[in-house]
């Protein structure tokens, strides 16, 4: 039986000739006439990818175990929604990007207590995630005496990325930096931006890239499933505050929820992978009540557990 693939090996649609494309389309025709561009080309997505289509309904499944409220199942039907309610999200990512989403069209939760650290001249961790659109930030980093915010990401294609951010707003104060592995020197340049009072987000609910990374398992959506310490690491080693960073789509508007997580993450060496796995259970539980508030909106079209059913099987 031939083993899934790991996410990032799925490719993304996150491309930078696609984006650019996509952006012109946007800034040129606008969002309805992108919507019937794009939506052909996710719905051709939904029927070519058997494994992403499975993966969508696996979720599902668990959703609606879950929250029987949520109305969802692992119905081909909802899948396909599901696959919709991405391409809104590619669409909203545009908007945010050419700068038509507005503070206006966002709301806030929890912001208060985020601008309270700010001011303290000390920057924080913001842990994300694949649920709804962390593109929003966006929006935060254009303010004027807005902290700068720091996304971590995974493609390679960084660099690329913050052209095109500049290309569609020159003084943006979002900027894109690519990791694959927190080596020493990407510590020393991130502690300076904790210490320079700028945010740096990470999201946490996606296995590393590096084979021989580390993770830990917690419960999710009522089953087992690997998580990546990476972020969790790097936040004990930054020693700054670390809050979590769900950006929704709820009525039409887009709603930022920041939590406050911990003053500090600290790993004894002595008890170190249990606390370790304690504090992404914590995360993991706050990702699960957000999936449930929203779940057509967590955009992870692969097996999220098959890692873990795989452990199960052996044993």
């Amino acid at each position: 039986m031939k083993k899934p693939s790991h996410w990032a090996d799925m490719g993304e649609w996150s491309l930078i000739w696609g984006m650019r494309f996509l952006l012109r389309v946007y800034l040129l025709l606008g969002r309805r006439v992108l919507q019937w561009f794009l939506y052909p080309v996710v719905s051709y997505y939904w029927l070519v990818n058997k494994s992403g289509r499975a993966a969508s309904q696996a979720y599902l499944q668990r959703v609606a175990k879950l929250s029987p409220a949520s109305d969802l199942s692992e119905n081909l039907r909802d899948s396909y929604r599901h696959f919709i309610s991405f391409a809104n999200a590619i669409i909203d990512k545009l908007a945010a990007w050419s700068g038509a989403l507005s503070l206006a069209d966002v709301d806030y939760q929890g912001r208060d207590v985020l601008l309270a650290q700010i001011k303290t001249g000390q920057g924080a961790i913001l842990l994300g995630s694949h649920l709804g659109n962390l593109d929003v930030c966006r929006t935060i980093a254009d303010l004027d005496g807005a902290p700068r915010i720091n996304v971590l990401v995974h493609t390679k294609h960084a660099e690329k990325f913050n052209q095109l951010l500049r290309q569609t707003n020159e003084n943006s104060g979002l900027n894109l930096i690519q990791v694959t592995e927190i080596s020493a020197a990407t510590s020393m340049l991130l502690s300076d931006k904790i210490d320079n009072g700028e945010l740096i987000i990470i999201t946490a609910d996606r296995t590393p890239v590096s084979q021989n990374s580390r993770v830990s398992r917690a419960e999710f959506l009522g089953d087992d499933a690997w998580f990546p310490q990476g972020p969790f690491i790097l936040a004990s080693l930054l020693k700054c505050p670390v809050y979590t960073l769900f950006c929704l789509k709820q009525q039409g508007r887009q709603v930022i929820y920041f939590e406050h997580f911990s003053d500090g993450l600290t790993f004894p060496r002595k008890n170190r992978e249990q606390a370790m796995q304690q504090t992404i259970q914590r995360y993991a539980q706050r990702l699960e009540h957000y999936c449930l508030m929203e779940p057509l909106q967590w955009f992870n079209f692969f097996d999220f557990w098959h890692l873990a059913d795989k452990e199960s099987d052996e044993h």
